[in-house]
C-alpha cells in the first residue's frame, strides 16, 4: 500500500511530453497539405457564423460533424490510442458528437443563432476564431514548432473549442446544451493531460470551457 502512495499522477501517463508532441508532427506530415485545407474550411465556418443564414448554419454543422468523425478515426484511433489505451473509450463519444451535429445539420431549420451581437454570440465567435486562427500558433509559441500545430478538423482540442463556441451561441434550447457536453468533457480531460505533462498551455482548454459556460448561462431575451 505504501508503494501506491508513492506514485504521482504523472507516473500513470504512458507517454512523455516529446512523444505527445510528435503525435501532431507525424499527423500533420502524413496528411499534408490537409492542414491548409482545414484552415480554409475553418475560416468558412467562421464566416458562416458571422453572417448566418439557415443553409450556412446547416452546412457548418455538417462540416463539424465530418471533422469529429475524421478526428475520431485518423487521430484518436490511429495515433493516440496506441500510446494511451483510455482513448479507445473516447472514440465512441466523438462518434456520438458527430452524429448529433449531423442530425441537427440535416433537420429542417437547423439551429437558431441570436440576432445582433449579445455577449453569448461574442464569446462564441471569439472561441471559434481562436480555435481556427490562434490555437495552431500555440505550438511554436510553446517551442514545439509550427510542424506540430494543432489545426481544427485534424486535432481534437481546436475542434472541441470551436464546437463549444457554436454551442455557446445557440439560443437557450436543449440543442445548445447537448452540443456542449462532449466538447467540454474533452477539453477538461485535455487540460488534465497537459497539466500532467507540465505544458504551459494546460489552461487554454479550461478557459474555453469557462467561456462557453458563461455564454450558456448568460441571461438572454426570449426574442433573441
Amino acid at each position: 500500500m505504501s508503494e501506491w502512495l508513492s506514485y504521482r499522477p504523472q507516473d500513470f501517463l504512458m507517454f512523455s511530453p516529446r512523444v505527445y508532441e510528435r503525435l501532431f508532427v507525424l499527423h500533420n506530415e502524413a496528411l499534408w497539405p490537409a492542414p491548409l485545407l482545414a484552415l480554409a474550411l475553418g475560416a468558412a465556418l467562421l464566416l458562416a457564423l458571422a453572417f448566418p443564414r439557415p443553409v450556412r448554419i446547416r452546412a457548418g454543422l455538417v462540416l463539424l460533424a465530418a471533422a469529429w468523425a475524421f478526428v475520431a478515426w485518423a487521430f484518436l484511433w490511429q495515433r493516440y490510442a496506441p500510446i494511451n489505451w483510455g482513448i479507445r473509450y473516447v472514440v465512441p463519444l466523438f462518434a456520438l458528437e458527430a452524429l448529433l451535429l449531423l442530425g441537427l445539420g440535416l433537420r429542417r431549420g437547423g439551429l437558431a443563432l441570436p440576432t445582433g451581437w449579445p455577449l453569448p454570440r461574442g464569446l462564441g465567435m471569439a472561441l471559434v476564431a481562436y480555435a481556427v486562427f490562434l490555437h495552431p500558433l500555440t505550438a511554436p509559441a510553446l517551442g514545439r514548432g509550427l510542424a506540430g500545430a494543432e489545426v481544427i478538423g485534424l486535432a481534437p482540442d481546436p475542434l472541441a473549442m470551436a464546437t463549444l463556441g457554436m454551442a455557446a451561441m445557440i439560443r437557450p434550447t436543449w440543442q445548445g446544451w447537448a452540443l456542449l457536453v462532449i466538447p467540454a468533457l474533452w477539453c477538461l480531460a485535455s487540460a488534465l493531460t497537459l497539466h500532467l505533462l507540465d505544458s504551459p498551455g494546460a489552461w487554454l482548454p479550461l478557459l474555453a470551457v469557462l467561456l462557453a459556460g458563461v455564454a450558456r448561462f448568460w441571461p438572454r431575451r426570449t426574442s433573441a
